[in-house]
């Protein structure tokens, strides 16, 4: 099975964000089936080494992507996650899920989970400081 990476065309320059969520069907860059054009929802779990790529550089490469509507931010260090949502009029807001008991509302989808369940198997003693 091929490694899927998102193709972004404005900046030609591909990415692996750690999960893309697609709504219909995938759209492709030229005829590989590995360079996906079309994500709803993308996701990137933060690291010390990633983070500041990650809100900066990368954020910037995603939002020019047409369909792209939602990005999460997941730390691995604490029950925190950012959640970006892109508005009718192209801003984009900002909200801040955080707290052991909390739970992730997707926008641009129905789906939900607990952070009980998404953090589940973290260690936080062992979780990068």
């Amino acid at each position: 099975m091929e490694t899927v990476r998102l193709w972004l065309s404005d900046y030609s320059i591909y990415t692996y964000p750690d999960v893309m969520v697609i709504k219909g069907q995938p759209l492709y860059q030229g005829n590989s089936q590995s360079n996906v054009i079309n994500p709803l929802i993308i996701v990137e779990v933060l690291s010390n080494s990633t983070q500041a790529y990650d809100r900066g550089d990368k954020f910037k490469f995603y939002r020019s992507l047409p369909t792209f509507q939602e990005y999460i931010l997941i730390e691995q260090s604490s029950y925190s996650v950012e959640r970006y949502y892109k508005q009718k009029d192209e801003q984009w807001l900002i909200d801040f899920v955080t707290g052991e008991n909390a739970v992730l509302q997707l926008l641009s989808v129905d789906w939900q989970i607990s952070f009980q369940d998404l953090y589940q198997r973290v260690n936080f003693d062992l979780a990068e400081t």
